[in-house]
């Protein structure tokens, strides 16, 4: 949280529990490869995984940059600290992520700003300089940008190989057609809940998505089934459930 959020602000966590689902990659890693050891060498192995060596190592160039150079990292909002102007614009009637990434690309950017004076400026013409007048460069962009609809600037940027992106919302998120395309989201028929819709894997092998074969279960849902396949008896079960040691 410490490198997240508004330089002005207190530190915020992002919009989703990313060191859970790091995590849960990193375990998923780990059980293959242990997987694949084990039928190579035909010996198990112990993982230990863990929130916070996970949330460390996801840390890559900020723990690098600390390790290494000693530089300790602070928020810079949607902004990037090293190459200006990286960050989120907004529009009359929304948000637009705008990433330019050298020298080459800003004489491009202001072009389709209207602004092609500004990347001839001293204080502007390398990153260098925009790093150090990234103050007044921002307020200029915002200054432009803010004068005309998102769709607007779609166009115009559209074709010119700089990076850019509206901020979709999370419905506009499901409706992009990318998402639509890619038949991300599929539907199962759930035991309690009926028909409903879920994200579907987010890797394809060999141009097909792994089908959904179940829904997510329900408390207690496979106790039965799972505690049977690894030699439980139905009596220990009925009583590991009486004592309420499982549901």
């Amino acid at each position: 949280m410490h490198i997240t959020g508004d330089p002005h602000g207190p530190p915020a966590k992002v919009g989703v529990a990313a060191t859970d689902v790091a995590t849960g990659l990193y375990a998923h890693g780990a059980v293959l490869a242990a997987l694949l050891s084990r039928q190579k060498t035909g010996k198990g192995a112990w993982i230990d995984c863990n929130l916070i060596e996970s949330q460390i190592a996801g840390l890559a160039n900020i723990a690098s940059n600390y390790l290494i150079a000693s530089a300790s990292a602070s928020r810079h909002g949607t902004a990037h600290p090293s190459i200006v102007p990286y960050q989120v614009f907004p529009c009359q009637d929304g948000d637009l992520m705008v990433g330019v990434g050298n020298d080459k690309q800003f004489e491009i950017f202001c072009d389709v700003l209207g602004q092609k004076n500004m990347a001839s400026s001293k204080k502007f013409s390398t990153n260098k300089a925009r790093v150090e007048n990234r103050e007044e460069l921002v307020g200029l962009i915002e200054a432009s940008i803010q004068r005309k609809p998102i769709a607007y600037w779609l166009s115009r940027l559209s074709g010119k190989g700089i990076p850019f992106g509206p901020i979709n919302d999370i419905e506009r998120t499901f409706e992009h057609p990318q998402v639509v395309a890619r038949d991300l989201v599929v539907e199962v028929d759930h035991p309690r809940a009926g028909r409903i819709k879920l994200v579907g894997p987010a890797v394809t092998y060999n141009g097909s998505r792994m089908k959904v074969r179940l829904p997510p279960p329900y408390i207690g849902q496979h106790t039965r089934e799972v505690l049977g396949q690894i030699g439980y008896t139905d009596e220990e079960i009925d009583e590991l459930m009486t004592l309420r040691v499982v549901r």
